[in-house]
């Protein structure tokens, strides 16, 4: 299990939005679907970690220290003015997404403050308000999907049809309906199992038909077993298992 000491987050004023803080230790880690779009500055360079579909392994040098924003799905594309789905298991430079003028702008007052965490909740508080704020219709298909409604259900609940809402999905969440559905359904289920429940019962909690059905889904959206999974509450630095296999 990771020093937590090293990480930390809190909820922003800014809505939609996690600032996280942590300092590498060195170690490779799991950074697992969630179906969150995440903006990273590590002391010298901002990057954008797209909505991942598989889990991803990362690593940084021991020391650096990271002050990042995590925008909800369907936030960070009204943030950055740009389609999800185009940045779906993408590490681009904040740069090829926003362009390099407002980045070194960024970058500049990153680079003067000693608060960075602040400073990228500035950054994004402004640019969701100038952009109209979040999208509405949106978030509350994000609330839908997430509380297990099928996609027929979604769609009628919030006046799309199927087509239009796998469309409007992509662009939102980077994923489809169904793909947002699962990686859900998947972190429900490990933060209930991290928060005491068994994996049975996890499984069940969080919709899965039985515990084959989780297991199956773990593995296929992150190549490890729930168990492997259980012993860190930071998704985006939980250390790699003894023995895993590298998932890019």
């Amino acid at each position: 299990m990771p020093d937590r000491s090293l990480y930390r987050e809190r909820t922003s004023a800014v809505a939609g939005v996690t600032v996280w803080t942590r300092v590498a230790d060195g170690s490779a880690s799991w950074i697992l679907p969630d179906g969150c779009i995440d903006v990273l500055w590590n002391g010298c360079e901002l990057t954008v970690a797209g909505p991942d579909t598989t889990a991803h392994r990362a690593t940084a040098p021991i020391g650096t220290t990271f002050a990042a924003l995590r925008f909800a799905s369907g936030v960070a594309p009204i943030v950055l003015s740009v389609a999800a789905d185009g940045l779906r298991d993408q590490r681009p430079a904040l740069a090829d997404v926003i362009g390099v003028d407002d980045t070194d702008r960024l970058t500049g007052s990153l680079l003067a403050t000693d608060n960075p965490s602040k400073e990228l909740e500035r950054w994004a508080g402004r640019r969701l308000a100038h952009a109209g704020g979040r999208d509405r219709t949106m978030t509350r298909v994000a609330a839908l999907i997430g509380d297990g409604r099928t996609v027929a259900e979604v769609a009628a609940r919030v006046g799309f049809s199927e087509r239009q809402l796998n469309r409007r999905s992509l662009a939102s969440f980077g994923y489809g309906p169904k793909m947002l559905a699962r990686v859900l359904r998947l972190q429900r289920a490990l933060g209930l199992a991290r928060d005491g429940m068994s994996l049975v019962q996890a499984a069940l909690a969080a919709g899965y038909g039985d515990q084959a059905h989780f297991a199956h889904e773990v593995r296929a959206l992150t190549g490890q077993s729930a168990s492997q999974l259980v012993g860190s509450a930071a998704n985006r630095s939980t250390p790699l298992p003894s023995g895993s296999r590298n998932v890019a």
